[in-house]
C-alpha cells in the first residue's frame, strides 16, 4: 500500500464544493511565487526540435553559475524536483530513509512505494533526508546535522524553497560523498508547469545511474530556454527577495490583526496556529480563498502568499 500523498492545490474539488470558477479564486495553498518570471519569446525550434546539446549545457553553467555550485560537483537537470524525488530510491539503490517529521511528503511516498513497511523515524536507515527550509514550518538545517552521519550513508537535502534565502543554502557541501542537493525551479520563479529541477552532488553519486532513469530528453525544450534565462537574471532575483520578504511581513501583519499566531515558514509562505484549521479554511473558501491545512494537525493553516492585486480579496476574507 503506498503513502497517502497530501498537497496544496487541488482546486478543482474547492470549486467543486464552494462554487465559482478559477478566475474567481485566490489559491493560496501553494508556496509557488504569484509573480512568476517573464519567460519572454520561446523559438519555434524548441518546440518542435528534439533538445540540442547546446541547450542543455546552457541550462547547466546558468545553474552553476546562479547557485555557486563547486567545480567538482555534477548538476543533473531534470522535469520536476518531483521527478528527482521518485528516482532516489533506485539512485541510492536503497529502499529505506530517515525523513523528520513533519516534511513534504512525497519523499516518504518514494520510499514507501519500494518498502510499504518502512518506518522513516529509524535513524539508522542508510538513506537521510532534510527538508531545508522545510515544508510547512520553514525550519533550516545547520551543517552538523547532515555532516555527521557514515560515510555509508546518502544524504538527501531538498532546498526546493532556498532560493529565498541563499545565504542559508549548503551548496557548499555538493560535492562532499553521497549528499545529494534538490533544487526546484517552480517555487521561487513562479514556474511549475515548465516542470524543471536539479540535483547536484558529487560526479560519482549522479552521474553513473541520474541520467539514465531520466532517459533522454528528460527536460524539455522551452524549459531549457526558460530555465537557463532565469537563472541567468540575477537582478530578478533579488528584486523577487526583497518583494517576496515584504510580503510575508504584510501577511504577517493581518494575520496578527486577527489574533492569529505565526509559528513559522518562508517568504514564500507562512504557517499559522488558529484554533480550528478545519474552520478557518471553510470560512476562507466561503470567500473564494484557498488555504493549505495538515491531516497531522487541527491548528495548522499555512498560507501563501497573493499576487500584488488580490490583496483586497484576502483581507475581505478574512
Amino acid at each position: 500500500m503506498s503513502l497517502r500523498r497530501d498537497h496544496g492545490g487541488g482546486l478543482d474539488a474547492a470549486i467543486a464544493k464552494y462554487g465559482g470558477t478559477r478566475p474567481d479564486w485566490l489559491d493560496l495553498s501553494t508556496g509557488i511565487n504569484p509573480v512568476p518570471y517573464p519567460t519572454g519569446e520561446i523559438d519555434l525550434n524548441d518546440w518542435t526540435a528534439l533538445p540540442d546539446q547546446a541547450a542543455q549545457t546552457a541550462l547547466i553553467d546558468a545553474a552553476r553559475s546562479f547557485w555557486n555550485v563547486p567545480e567538482d560537483a555534477a548538476i543533473v537537470a531534470a522535469p520536476g524536483a518531483s521527478a528527482l524525488i521518485a528516482r532516489m530510491p533506485d539512485l541510492t539503490g536503497q529502499t529505506s530513509a530517515y525523513i523528520p517529521q513533519p516534511t513534504y511528503n512525497e519523499h516518504a511516498a518514494a520510499f514507501h512505494a519500494r518498502n510499504p513497511q518502512m518506518d522513516q523515524s529509524d535513524k539508522t536507515h542508510p538513506v537521510r533526508i532534510f527538508v531545508h527550509p522545510n515544508n510547512p514550518d520553514g525550519a533550516v538545517l545547520d551543517a552538523d546535522d547532515f555532516t555527521q552521519g557514515g560515510k555509508s550513508s546518502f544524504t538527501i537535502i531538498d532546498e526546493s524553497f532556498c532560493d529565498i534565502c541563499p545565504e542559508l543554502s549548503h551548496i557548499d557541501h555538493a560535492a562532499r560523498p553521497k549528499t545529494i542537493i534538490l533544487k526546484s525551479f517552480g517555487k521561487f520563479w513562479g514556474l511549475a508547469g515548465v516542470r524543471l529541477g536539479f540535483a547536484i552532488g558529487a560526479t560519482d553519486t549522479l552521474l553513473p545511474k541520474l541520467p539514465d532513469l531520466l532517459g533522454p530528453w528528460a527536460v524539455a525544450g522551452p524549459a531549457l530556454t526558460i530555465g537557463a534565462r532565469a537563472l541567468n537574471d540575477h537582478n530578478w532575483a533579488n528584486q523577487t527577495r526583497q518583494r517576496l520578504r515584504e510580503d510575508a511581513e504584510t501577511l504577517d501583519g493581518l494575520m496578527a490583526q486577527k489574533g492569529v499566531q505565526c509559528l513559522g515558514g518562508t517568504d514564500l509562505f507562512r504557517l499559522y496556529d488558529v484554533d480550528d484549521a478545519t474552520a478557518w479554511q471553510d470560512r476562507l473558501a466561503q470567500n473564494k480563498v484557498w488555504s493549505r491545512i495538515f491531516p497531522y494537525s487541527r491548528t495548522w493553516l499555512r498560507l501563501g502568499l497573493p499576487h500584488p492585486n488580490r490583496w483586497d480579496q484576502l483581507k475581505a476574507a478574512l
